[in-house]
């Protein structure tokens, strides 16, 4: 037997109907903010990520998917952000312009696989492009919160940062790397391997052993030059303004090189080691590296298979999938009239399920209620039907085939708060 590639994994409908809410919710409140949705290729030149992301990354060293193919290095996407704004410079797009863009779809990582962390996992993204102030930073994390409020999620707590501009940031790194030399013996060997490459990423590391040596490092708030303190205690204002709850980390870092000034995560407490479900910030140096002129840019991604297991922990059923109705053909004579009843109704924008195959009418009747259907429509011989409630208090009801549609729209919309 073959089996799936580790870390990538089968969806069923079962799960499924939980990103397909996330998914249509994402939609429509991206939409209310003026976001646009673009798709773009799942391969891209290794080029392009070991440019922006940075060349001494985890991701660009470690994980990602490569391979070489007519004399070109290519690689599977490990994240959005490149893309777009490569795809963004091609189309002369982005200079002195406004844009607002948002994409969904498959990502790959070659890390350890664990709950949380998958080789393929999908994102939700949203970058915006052309504005400089830390009120577009504001309204992308109101945007967030908006969304968790949509979909119904509590208990996620947002962590905000400022990494500076690159010049402040090095003088920082410099100071960081004496001071995480002085302690060497304390690093375990992912700090003692990023200390010269990636030092700042040290401050990201979930070995409680390194909490120490962490809360002790210089904090990057004491290196900011004065237009990035300015724009980070505004950007706080404006959140205090318009409602959104915070925490400043100083240990706050991303694990992408091209960050600049505003960071953001939202965490929980809910999915063990991989807490955090959003996450995003500035990279306003991005677009100039990447051979286009110099642009203000922000932007967030998050991550689909830890909000799915939010939203299963909440509400491990959901009745989206479940059909309302299960038509039962009591006969072999009544097949052509079930599948016509069923056509009938779901024209009237009701979920149908038809019973195949046969069976015994006690079979029939269990396949109805485990589907989760609210009614079942038993089609018997002449001109009857039996509608049964199977789930609330109605009981059964016998009626005539052509006023099934009028009383099971009518009882369905009359409970559609249960049903929904």
């Amino acid at each position: 037997m073959i089996q799936a590639v580790r870390g990538m994994n089968d969806l069923w409908p079962e799960t499924l109907v939980h990103w397909q809410r996330i998914e249509a919710i994402a939609r429509d409140v991206l939409g209310q903010y003026g976001f646009r949705e673009i798709r773009l290729p799942i391969v891209e030149r290794t080029e392009l990520f070991a440019r922006s992301i940075g060349s001494h990354t985890d991701i660009v060293e470690k994980e990602m998917y490569s391979f070489e193919l007519d004399g070109e290095r290519l690689t599977l996407r490990p994240e959005g952000t490149a893309g777009a704004v490569r795809a963004g410079i091609a189309q002369g797009l982005l200079h002195n312009q406004i844009q607002r863009w948002w994409y969904a779809g498959p990502m790959f990582r070659h890390e350890r696989p664990q709950k949380g962390r998958y080789r393929q996992f999908h994102q939700i993204g949203a970058e915006a492009f052309g504005a400089g102030g830390p009120d577009i930073d504001a309204e992308m994390i109101l945007l967030t919160a908006t969304l968790w409020k949509a979909l119904g999620l509590e208990g996620l707590r947002l962590e905000v940062n400022t990494l500076g501009t690159p010049s402040a940031r090095a003088d920082y790194r410099a100071r960081l790397v004496a001071y995480l030399r002085l302690r060497f013996e304390e690093l375990d060997e992912d700090s003692r391997r990023r200390l010269e490459s990636n030092p700042l990423r040290v401050l990201d590391s979930k070995n409680p052993d390194m909490t120490s040596v962490i809360q002790s490092a210089p904090s990057l708030l004491d290196f900011l030059d004065d237009a990035s303190r300015r724009h980070f205690e505004e950007l706080q204002q404006l959140l205090r303004r318009v409602g959104v709850d915070y925490t400043v980390n100083p240990r706050l870092v991303r694990g992408l090189d091209y960050y600049t000034r505003t960071v953001f995560e939202w965490l929980t407490d809910r999915l063990g080691a991989q807490s955090a479900v959003c996450a995003g910030g500035r990279y306003d140096g991005l677009v100039e590296l990447l051979g286009g002129k110099p642009t203000s840019a922000l932007g967030f991604a998050l991550g689909l298979e830890r909000l799915v297991e939010l939203l299963v922990q909440s509400a491990p059923m959901a009745l989206e999938e479940v059909p309302q109705v299960y038509v039962v053909p009591t006969t072999e004579a009544q097949a052509a009239s079930a599948l016509l009843l069923a056509e009938a109704l779901r024209a009237r924008g009701l979920r149908v399920e038809c019973h195949f195959g046969g069976g015994s009418l006690k079979s029939q009747m269990k396949r109805a209620d485990k589907t989760g259907a609210r009614y079942a429509v038993l089609l018997e011989r002449g001109d009857q039907a039996v509608v049964k409630d199977l789930r609330g208090d109605a009981g059964q009801r016998t009626i005539a085939p052509a006023e099934i549609g009028d009383y099971l729209s009518a009882r369905l919309s009359a409970g559609a708060g249960q049903q929904t």
